[in-house]
């Protein structure tokens, strides 16, 4: 709401000055203004009248708040000007008079960006992004004279890594005088990241699907620095059982096993020429490149072999010594095979009896 201001004697005898000029000399016709823009909490004659002359800076109206707008009956404007010997106004049939204060908004969530910049890797936090801010007051838009032209500058930042608690100070350069701007905020910041998150109960063993992941932010605190994400979790095994809502680790999983305990596998037996397989069964389980025990069925012997598929076991085969480089290398049978496919032809005696 606008009110009209007390002037004192001497600016009225200011405005009566202008009038009594010499009537030989010509005077423009003060005209009103429909919209006017101030900066100041004040609105003068000069404001809403064009040619205002020596009176322009008699104040007669308090602005509106900062970064709004008022209305001003013409009839009323006139009176007031004429209270002040503010005469002969061309009014150009205008109603009413907008006026509106000019104010820089700092917007609540630019402010809330500021202020995870400037806690940003402080004492063990990591990127700004990262950081969820809770404000001890509620962080609205904030309305400033429109002088307040400088860049938000933090001059103290302090954060409490224990409590989480935050205490951070900016300033602002003002053009028209020497004194700056103080905004402070307070609250609670908790670096949070993103954590693959199991919609369902699993076990050891267990092989995860797609469906049984979801993306979530968590505190780090929560999930740790190793935290899972969705693509390092589908088509993993996990290594013990959690419960649904359970955040994964790293180490929470691992290659899914390409031969599992009590399975039926084939035992692979290779060498220079030789290519032999054999029926065994898993005595542990073990993913590709694991050394795990089968047992062989035909023999009944246990070996140690190295996994090298799904069902698939190799095992190493000794190579004997030769006993002259005439004499073909024989490669010692393994236990029982089940099939031989041997690479390379025997030799045929050439010599005829």
């Amino acid at each position: 709401m606008f009110r009209p201001l007390l002037v004192t004697a001497l600016l009225v005898a200011a405005s009566s000055a202008a009038i009594a000029e010499d009537k030989d000399d010509t005077v423009a016709t003060p005209v009103l203004r429909a919209q006017v823009t101030v900066e100041s909490d004040i609105v003068r004659v000069g404001d809403v009248i064009e040619n205002a002359g020596t009176a322009a800076q008699i104040a007669i109206y308090r602005s509106p708040d900062l970064g709004t707008t008022g209305s001003l009956p013409t009839a009323q404007v006139i009176n007031v000007l004429q209270a002040h010997q503010v005469i002969g106004v061309d009014t150009k049939g205008i109603k009413s008079v907008s006026v509106t204060r000019l104010a820089r908004i700092l917007d609540g969530k630019d402010i809330e960006s500021q202020v995870a910049h400037a806690l940003e890797h402080r004492s063990g936090l990591g990127d700004a992004a990262n950081l969820n801010l809770t404000f001890d007051r509620d962080v609205q838009d904030v309305r400033l004279d429109a002088s307040n032209t400088g860049a938000l500058q933090p001059v103290s930042v302090r954060y409490e890594a224990r409590s989480g608690r935050f205490d951070v100070s900016f300033e602002i350069a003002n053009d028209n005088t020497g004194s700056r701007t103080k905004l402070r905020f307070t609250g609670v910041a908790i670096e949070m990241l993103e954590a693959a998150v199991l919609t369902r109960n699993v076990d050891r063993g267990d092989v995860l699907k797609a469906s049984d992941v979801v993306i979530e932010r968590r505190p780090k605190a929560e999930v740790g620095s190793d935290a899972a994400t969705r693509s390092h979790t589908v088509g993993m095994q996990m290594r013990k059982g959690l419960r649904a809502g359970q955040p994964l680790k790293i180490a929470d999983l691992g290659k899914p096993d390409l031969v599992q305990r009590d399975d039926n596998v084939t035992l692979i037996y290779e060498a220079a020429g030789l290519y032999l397989t054999v029926r065994g069964k898993a005595v542990d389980g073990g993913t590709e490149g694991d050394t795990v025990t089968v047992l062989n069925l035909q023999s009944k012997r246990t070996v140690a072999g190295t996994v090298i598929g799904r069902g698939q076991v190799a095992i190493s085969v000794p190579m004997p010594r030769t006993a002259s480089a005439d004499t073909t290398s024989s490669v010692a049978e393994p236990d029982a095979p089940v099939s031989i496919a041997r690479r390379n032809n025997a030799q045929t005696n050439s010599n005829a009896e």
